[in-house]
């Protein structure tokens, strides 16, 4: 049953100095809404709990595409679209630019933000798996200044975050020199679109003369949180990609995913899954 309307406030911000105040005097009373993606499913649902909501849309200080030779800064209002629309990162990032156009449809692309997907905080989100890989890292920022934390530790358990009640997450900093890497990006779900990731696994390996010299590799869905494959890429390193290789991380991947069952998918089926994958992509 859809919620009812007018028992919701919402109120748009005209500044980010004036969003930062609002959520310092309340902390947990007004709650952030960007694009709205995923709130107005709950909202649509009857499912939304939270009442008060502050518009942080308008706000031109959490937008923009910043690059330099080092990194590559991304605006928390950045959508999907954008993503996909940036000639810098479409060469040199094209796992984030792959879960972009994974992500809903155009409409929710069009909309949807990249500070909300990784604030709503879904074990089963498209893009955190690739900024993972990529060693992104948050600004975070409230009246009490600016902290930098980096994404392998901004989750902490189901929905949970680094994140205080009256911070706003500003930017998303990606390090740039991934160019050259073997990556590769797949989300599995139930159609070819618009659905929700049974698994979802990101992956990127640097080869310097045939053998592997850094590894990345993530996974959504199959954990409380997007997980590193930290067993699996301490195999993999210093080692030749190929077939018995492969079998090694497979068996270590073990150790780094807690697939569950649930509506979507059993978790005997993700594990057989994100071996498949990590097996397909370590083998060469």
């Amino acid at each position: 049953m859809r919620s009812y309307l007018p028992s919701y406030d919402l109120r748009a911000a005209a500044s980010l100095e004036e969003a930062l105040r609002l959520l310092a005097e309340s902390p947990g009373g007004w709650r952030p809404f960007a694009g709205g993606t995923d709130l107005m499913v709950l909202f649509e649902a009857g499912a939304l709990s939270h009442r008060r909501f502050l518009s942080i849309w308008g706000l031109r200080e959490l937008r923009g595409i910043e690059v330099t030779g080092e990194a590559i800064t991304l605006g928390a209002l950045t959508t999907y679209t954008d993503v996909l629309r940036h000639e810098v990162l479409r060469r040199e990032f094209p796992l984030l630019c792959r879960a972009a156009a994974e992500t809903g449809g155009v409409a929710t692309q069009n909309r949807g933000t990249l500070g909300g997907n990784i604030a709503n905080a879904s074990p089963a989100a498209d893009t955190p798996p690739a900024l993972l890989v990529y060693d992104a890292s948050l600004e975070l920022i409230s009246v009490r200044g600016v902290r930098v934390v980096a994404y392998d530790r901004f989750h902490t358990g189901y929905k949970q975050m680094d994140l205080a009640p009256d911070e706003l997450i500003r930017a998303v900093r990606l390090p740039r020199g991934r160019a050259g890497w073997m990556q590769s990006y797949r989300k599995v779900g139930t159609r070819r679109a618009q659905a929700i990731s049974k698994l979802c696994f990101a992956g990127a390996l640097d080869v310097v003369g045939g053998r592997v010299r850094d590894a990345r590799l993530a996974f959504a869905s199959v954990a409380a949180t997007v997980v590193r494959a930290r067993q699996a890429e301490a195999v993999v390193q210093g080692q030749v990609p190929g077939s018995e290789l492969a079998r090694r991380a497979v068996d270590a991947l073990a150790s780094d995913i807690a697939p569950i069952d649930d509506l979507r998918s059993s978790a005997r089926y993700r594990l057989r899954v994100a071996q498949n994958l990590l097996g397909g992509f370590v083998a060469g």
